[in-house]
């Protein structure tokens, strides 16, 4: 292994950082976008195609069927083809089927554009995760995934004012503005898949803009890693992911994690619209949207910092059981909360666990895969885990529609999300070769 010394690891990876992360964080701003703009469309779609919040609620979650489905087969495609190619591909379908949107003219037609938009979008995720896995050691991965999931965080911070804005008239020359807004949202992520053919290079030893020394310590660093981990746990073959019960457990946990998540993300815009009811005041589409990116915006600075510190540490299993536990006493607490700005407290502080738990959490499947079998655990944990993006928006609408309020549905979610936590914390005390000493990450060490 030709090594550097610390200042020079932490340039080269600096320098991988502002190379890669900016356009895949972009195109996660309009992946996440495009996934949720559904929930604030949903204040003048639900009314213009005669959706009932069940209805709406079934709509939003169809996306991760088709989602959960090609999940796996496009993470193997990748780790065949390269992620240039294929992360371009994903991005310029889902542009297109996202813009599609905007000329569904009923109910079944928007749940099949839903589950094509799920197709087009599968694997982009993990994806990302498994190219980070090909570029930068393990103690790097957490802080270099958080600066890439930002780019999700802000699609509600900057997407959803912008989303807003956009359906505030009625009308853009007699088409109804959210239909014009799935259109103008849809185009840039077909750009932007356009610009990763020529900007992605899929290796270290690809990268022009790399000198030979830091070409050589990414490559070698990254296979004695793979090397370590494939002599203790055999940690290559497609089926072995597929049956590994480690695996199989993530993916319960994940899927807990995502009904917490997604139930906030597709029902937000209509439970601050409740709020108007109790505060008796009237707000615009505008000013809901403002009010749905103050829990991502005030959950940026922990999730980084969440990361850095799970990266400087070298642990994961606690960074990622912490904040699920955040994420669900938010949750819960909100539900049982009256005053709008107290539960819109409860709801950011649910945000901040939320978002800083991915980062950590996404780590430990490298402890034990790496090539193929990797592709394919990253791929069954998002698919498996993303299913509770259909669940959840289904669930939680028809129990609002049962109930007249989102107190139950809340309080349901919170305790996914408690299942999450218990499990993750249990995961080295359940499998052996998952103990936490003997798969820490090399802290980071600064250089003198």
């Amino acid at each position: 292994m030709q090594d550097l010394s610390s200042a020079e690891k932490r340039a080269t990876i600096r320098k991988v950082t502002l190379r890669l992360v900016p356009i895949l964080a972009i195109a996660y701003f309009f992946n996440s976008l495009e996934k949720t703009n559904i929930g604030l469309a949903a204040l003048q779609m639900n009314e213009s195609l005669g959706l009932t919040t069940a209805a709406f609620g079934l709509a939003s979650g169809l996306l991760f069927v088709g989602y959960a489905v090609f999940e796996v087969p496009s993470n193997l495609i990748q780790y065949k083809v390269g992620a240039r190619k294929w992360l371009a591909r994903i991005m310029i379908t889902w542009g297109a089927c996202a813009a599609a949107t905007g000329f569904v003219n009923s109910e079944a037609s928007l749940y099949i554009l839903r589950i094509l938009l799920g197709i087009a979008e599968a694997g982009f995720y993990p994806g990302v995760i498994l190219y980070f896995t090909l570029w930068v050691p393990k103690q790097y991965r957490g802080t270099m995934l958080s600066l890439f999931v930002l780019g999700g965080t802000l699609s509600s911070v900057i997407g959803s004012p912008l989303t807003g804005l956009l359906l505030t008239p009625d009308h853009y020359f007699g088409i109804e503005s959210w239909r014009a807004m799935f259109v103008i949202e849809g185009i840039p992520a077909i750009l932007v898949g356009v610009v990763c053919l020529f900007k992605l290079v899929d290796r270290p030893a690809e990268a022009k803009w790399l000198t030979g020394r830091e070409r050589n310590w990414l490559e070698s660093s990254i296979a004695a890693e793979h090397a370590l981990v494939e002599s203790n746990h055999s940690g290559k073959g497609v089926l072995r992911a597929i049956g590994d019960i480690r695996v199989l457990m993530l993916s319960l946990i994940y899927f807990c994690l995502k009904c917490g998540q997604y139930a906030l993300a597709f029902f937000l815009p209509l439970m601050i619209v409740a709020f108007q009811t109790q505060a008796g005041t009237k707000m615009s589409t505008l000013q809901v949207s403002l009010m749905v990116a103050i829990p991502a915006l005030v959950a940026i600075a922990p999730a980084i910092l969440w990361a850095r510190h799970s990266d400087k540490t070298g642990e994961r299993f606690w960074h990622a059981t912490i904040p699920a536990i955040v994420g669900a006493i938010g949750i819960c607490v909100s539900a049982v909360l009256h005053e709008p700005v107290l539960i819109m407290i409860a709801i950011c502080f649910a945000m901040i666990g939320l978002t800083s738990q991915s980062a950590p959490f996404y780590q430990i499947p490298g402890f034990f895969l790496t090539g193929a079998a990797a592709a394919t655990a990253f791929g069954l944990i998002n698919s498996l885990g993303n299913l509770g993006g259909f669940v959840a928006p289904t669930v939680f609408g028809t129990l609002k529609d049962a109930t007249g309020n989102y107190v139950a549905p809340s309080l349901l979610m919170g305790g996914f999300l408690i299942v999450a936590a218990v499990l993750t914390a249990l995961l080295p005390r359940m499998f052996k070769s998952l103990n936490p000493n003997q798969h820490a990450a090399q802290p980071v060490v600064a250089s003198k």
